[in-house]
């Protein structure tokens, strides 16, 4: 009897041991296999477009029609139970930390790999401006202050339209699907399969770190923040969907969303657009010519003056360390992914709007390029 007990004991501890070390194992190739992947997006030439063109739309076929039937965001839903799961693990297996560190080590890399199939490698595959024949570098004030004027008419145009569009912000997720599909129609690299965008339910998560939106690799979910002022939202829905086509790059990212906000048929997704590239353009301008930002400034309706007023208050609400501390894990990431600029990246997207901007216009000559602006945030009041 003893002896079959201690037996029994030992082989149970034995067996402990194996699935640690399977379980270790396993996370090791994980992380081997990421870790490759990504060393061959960084140094072979065309891997990361291949995959992106090839491997990629695998998984937004799989995983992004798999998670978009839920009605909510699975990645927020699975970051509360991921936190309790842990917890629970912990109070356990406190006594057995090969157990606990065994069960971790597996999990993160298992998260490492997802991220590096759904989102890393892309860093690396061709930016969407290469698709755009689109010169960018050095440029004149007036241009800037050009663009700025022609995106104050067209705001103040939609915030008019917008106030007699009955179905103003309503139904948003399905009209950014239906929008980035139409933006695709005239841009092929963003044609492919797009999930309903889907707010996060705590959206107070996001706003604490100010962050209007975040794409979700590990269920190729884009989620925004629904609790920041409306016209914010459709530029942000169309922003993370341009993630999950596999664009990576911040400022292409702001760029993508804002051609698809203005070619909508929708005034709330025109507004959006436009308003969005004004504050873009517009803290550029400050920067170069206060005087003259000043003067554009004052051009603003009523109204649209009202929703930037609302919007700065908004985000002036959740100013603090969070925010401080956010921001600079968010500057460390996009640097690690080759983004040299970090969060000064997002406003680069003025580069490719006055780009965009300045081909269309008539005076327009090769040796008018552009120039690189950071973004702010925010309206420069």
């Amino acid at each position: 009897m003893w002896g079959n007990g201690f037996g029994t004991g030992v082989q149970m501890e034995k067996n402990g041991r194996t699935y640690n070390l399977r379980l270790a194992g396993t996370g090791a190739l994980f992380w081997a296999a990421s870790a490759g992947m990504l060393a061959a997006a960084r140094r072979l030439p065309g891997f990361g477009q291949w995959y992106a063109v090839h491997i990629y739309p695998v998984w937004v076929n799989l995983w992004g029609r798999l998670f978009g039937l839920l009605p909510f965001s699975a990645a927020e839903f699975g970051l509360y139970g991921l936190f309790i799961a842990l917890l629970l693990a912990a109070a356990r297996f406190y006594k057995r930390p090969l157990v606990l560190a065994s069960s971790c080590f597996f999990l993160s890399s298992l998260l490492f790999l997802s991220y590096t199939l759904n989102c890393g490698i892309n860093y690396y595959r061709r930016p969407f401006s290469s698709y755009l024949g689109l010169k960018t570098g050095e440029a004149k004030t007036e241009d800037l202050t050009a663009l700025c004027e022609w995106l104050v008419k067209k705001a103040n145009e939609s915030r008019k339209s917008l106030s007699a569009y009955k179905d103003g912000y309503r139904n948003m997720n399905e009209k950014g699907v239906e929008v980035m599909n139409a933006l695709a129609e005239e841009y092929p690299s963003l044609s492919g399969f797009y999930p309903r965008p889907k707010p996060v339910t705590v959206s107070y998560i996001l706003s604490v770190q100010q962050l209007s939106g975040i794409y979700a690799p590990f269920t190729v979910e884009a989620n925004y923040n629904r609790d920041m002022v409306s016209y914010n939202i459709p530029h942000t829905i169309c922003h993370e969907l341009s993630h999950l086509r596999g664009f990576m790059r911040e400022d292409e990212a702001n760029f993508i969303g804002y051609l698809a906000c203005l070619k909508a048929p929708y005034p709330d997704y025109n507004y959006s657009g436009y308003l969005s590239g004004f504050i873009y353009a517009g803290n550029a301008l400050a920067k170069e010519d206060f005087a003259e930002y000043r003067r554009i400034y004052g051009t603003l309706s009523e109204e649209v003056k009202e929703d930037l007023k609302e919007n700065n208050g908004f985000w002036d609400r959740y100013e603090g360390r969070v925010a401080e501390a956010a921001n600079q894990v968010n500057d460390v990431y996009l640097k690690v992914n080759g983004q040299a600029d970090g969060v000064k990246s997002y406003g680069r997207a003025v580069d490719l709007m006055l780009a965009d901007f300045m081909k269309k216009r008539p005076d327009f000559t090769e040796k008018q390029t552009v120039s690189s602006c950071a973004w702010a945030g925010k309206m420069i009041e």
